[in-house]
């Protein structure tokens, strides 16, 4: 085994991407005691070395797959994503980079990396993105449907909420995530026209109780063929292993047995 192999397997193993896993969230618990002025007046150096500390460590991760895989290591998505991630931890922050400090804490994002139950979610999500594009293509025609309708209906009696296409959109948001939506705004406006039900309830039935609904089953669906991609590559990967033991043995045997015939044939010889 070569050293790049040694060092691929040992950064493969469980109790090494648990221990990534740990120190990614007690840096993220660092990150936010900084946040505190009275823990930094208080414990303000220890907490920054701990910090960088955790720093090293992800380097040192991020140089040890570097030297495993080399240029492999730009062809998977989750490798950029953790080669960012610490980069921007790298930058001063200090002058024009100082909002970068802020940016620290993306590093509790890298869990999503190290952590395959996470990873199936996110990779369902971006899965669901094309079909997730015509929901939303749909879900803003009714947005500008009804705002057009809410503008030209209520913008002389409620100004505030449907003077403008844009102010109407806002109050069609808030309604849709039923916020306040019914003594907040809709009773209100149906108390000077009283048959505003017949805009509000249909819209409502439309946005938060069907194209909501129809975004979450696509997002569900995504999530469920990549598990059943997932458990596939297992079981292609299972296979694959079998059958490389099973010609193993294959090509063992057969050595074997050539061997006991040269033995045959030479005693035979000796005869």
């Amino acid at each position: 085994m070569t050293a790049r192999e040694k060092v691929a397997a040992f950064l493969d193993q469980r109790w090494v991407q648990n221990g990534i896993i740990g120190v990614i969230l007690f840096n993220a618990v660092i990150l936010g005691m900084e946040t505190s002025r009275d823990i930094m007046a208080a414990a303000g150096p220890l907490i920054m070395s701990l910090d960088r500390l955790c720093l090293t460590i992800f380097v040192i991760e991020i140089a040890l797959k570097l030297y495993a895989q080399r240029f492999g290591f730009f062809r998977s998505g989750w490798n950029l994503f953790d080669f960012v991630i610490v980069g921007i931890s790298l930058v001063p922050g200090a002058g024009a980079y100082t909002v970068l400090r802020a940016l620290r804490i993306l590093r509790l994002l890298r869990v999503v990396s190290v952590t395959p139950s996470l990873r199936r979610v996110v990779e369902g999500f971006l899965k669901a993105l094309p079909g997730m594009g015509s929901v939303f293509l749909l879900m803003s025609m009714i947005f500008y449907i009804g705002s057009v309708m809410a503008t030209k209906l209520f913008q002389d009696s409620f100004p505030e909420w449907f003077g403008t296409i844009g102010a109407s959109a806002y109050s069609l948001f808030q309604i849709m995530t039923l916020e306040s939506w019914s003594m907040g705004i809709v009773r209100p406006v149906m108390e000077i026209y009283p048959y505003a039900w017949v805009f509000f309830v249909p819209f409502i039935m439309m946005t938060t109780f069907a194209v909501v609904n129809l975004l979450v089953g696509l997002i569900v669906n995504s999530m469920q063929d990549a598990h059943a991609e997932e458990s596939n590559q297992q079981t292609s990967d299972y296979r694959d292993e079998v059958l490389s033991r099973l010609r193993a043995i294959e090509a063992r045997l057969e050595a074997e047995k050539a061997e006991d015939e040269r033995a045959t044939v030479a005693r035979n010889t000796r005869k």
